[in-house]
């Protein structure tokens, strides 16, 4: 049975972590930051926990399934 390849723009957006979460981080943060408030700021700079409806696809995307 051949290897699985990962999807590597896939394994630049997401990690899992050990308990099985896939961690993220949020869009957004480039340029243009003058119009957001210093709250949304701070809480997209934060990681964030993909739905778990969206795990088995990832995982599958990054060769882990």
């Amino acid at each position: 049975m051949p290897k699985m390849k990962t999807n590597k723009s896939a394994s630049k957006r997401f990690r899992p972590t050990r308990k099985g979460k896939i961690m993220y981080v949020h869009s957004g943060l480039r340029h243009n930051l003058e119009h957001m408030s210093g709250q949304r700021k701070r809480a997209s700079a934060r990681p964030a926990s993909l739905a778990e409806v969206d795990r088995p696809a990832i995982l599958r995307l990054l060769g882990r399934r």
